[in-house]
């Protein structure tokens, strides 16, 4: 199974089971009148609409691309993830307006018991189902599905807190006790949707993913070849699964057509080996110049220049430089 399919799959369960664990939720606050589980099930609103957002996405994203969508149509994940991140943050918000609401003019409990096992069974659903979403989502590199599997873990911990809450209750009889749990956790749903919303934007404005451009790099250094005296230039993009990387790649000026391609062959497999097959690497190849001979330790070269001096380490600050590395 492609992982383009293998997404889709899993958010149409997570879309599912969204579904069934809203109508429990809401089970178990018109059973209770609990403000506490009012606000899970106000978020679990929240994941019905992403879940089914995020299906939508990862439909768009699985298109092969077109004349109109060069590069795919990745970028419906971004789009997918913003999106979900403003919902749970509005979530939030309405959560801490029913809570303050609440604390003014309290509501009679009752049934807390039988509410406190609804809410618990919908907790460990979700904490599977998160899981699940995450593992799948890394392995794939699909924001959507991380996304969904970081919403659906949010919920789970914060219907873990909510349930402390109600079991304190219970026990104690102090009722601001259910007004205080979903306040804080109103905080907490509002926070979690700011972190997804900051990098699906951070997605849609392709801005630089240090994280994964250090684990490149590193890689590249610890594989260099003896050909490979320099690069440069280096940039990914990412568009849903797919990788694009673009660089400039230095090889001794001498090499011919087929030789100087066997070094882009030997850079992009190794690439592929480390970040999958869902890739698209542009190698621009250079020849190197007089200068070039100071930083590169090829042995027995006919037509060197220069001594040699220092070997220059590649590190994710000199590798995005848009120019030829040189000792000065």
């Amino acid at each position: 199974m492609n992982t383009a399919k293998q997404n889709l799959n899993v958010q149409k369960w997570v879309a599912l089971v969204s579904v069934l664990l809203l109508v429990v939720k809401f089970i178990a606050y018109y059973s209770t009148y609990s403000v506490a589980i009012l606000t899970d099930a106000l978020e679990s609103i929240v994941n019905v609409a992403a879940g089914f957002i995020g299906l939508f996405s990862l439909f768009v994203a699985a298109k092969p691309r077109d004349m109109d969508h060069p590069y795919g149509h990745g970028k419906a994940e971004f789009l997918s993830a913003a999106i979900e991140g403003t919902l749970i943050g509005s979530a939030g918000a309405i959560i801490l307006y029913k809570a303050v609401q609440n604390f003014i003019n309290p509501v009679e409990l009752q049934k807390i018991d039988y509410g406190i096992w609804l809410v618990a069974a919908t907790a460990i659903v979700n904490y599977i189902m998160g899981f699940f979403c995450l593992r799948i989502g890394k392995k794939n590199g699909s924001l959507a599905l991380m996304a969904s599997g970081k919403h659906l873990q949010t919920d789970t911990w914060s219907t873990v807190g909510i349930v402390i809450g109600l079991v304190l209750l219970y026990y104690t009889g102090y009722k601001w006790i259910d007004s205080t749990v979903a306040i804080l956790f109103a905080f907490f749903i509002m926070y979690t949707g700011y972190k997804i919303l900051r990098h699906s934007i951070a997605g849609i404005m392709d801005e630089a993913d240090t994280k994964l451009l250090t684990r490149m790099v590193t890689l590249l250094n610890a594989n260099r070849k003896e050909n490979w005296v320099d690069l440069h230039n280096l940039r990914v993009i990412k568009y849903g699964n797919v990788l694009h990387v673009d660089c400039h790649l230095t090889v001794p000026w001498y090499l011919n057509i087929h030789e100087g391609h066997r070094e882009v062959d030997a850079l992009a497999a190794l690439i592929r080996k480390e970040f999958g097959e869902s890739l698209e690497l542009f190698v621009h190849s250079d020849g190197c110049l007089p200068f070039s001979c100071r930083i590169c330790d090829k042995s027995n070269c006919t037509e060197r220049k220069n001594n040699f001096e220092h070997r220059i380490n590649w590190t994710l600050e000199n590798v995005s430089q848009n120019k030829k590395h040189e000792l000065v």
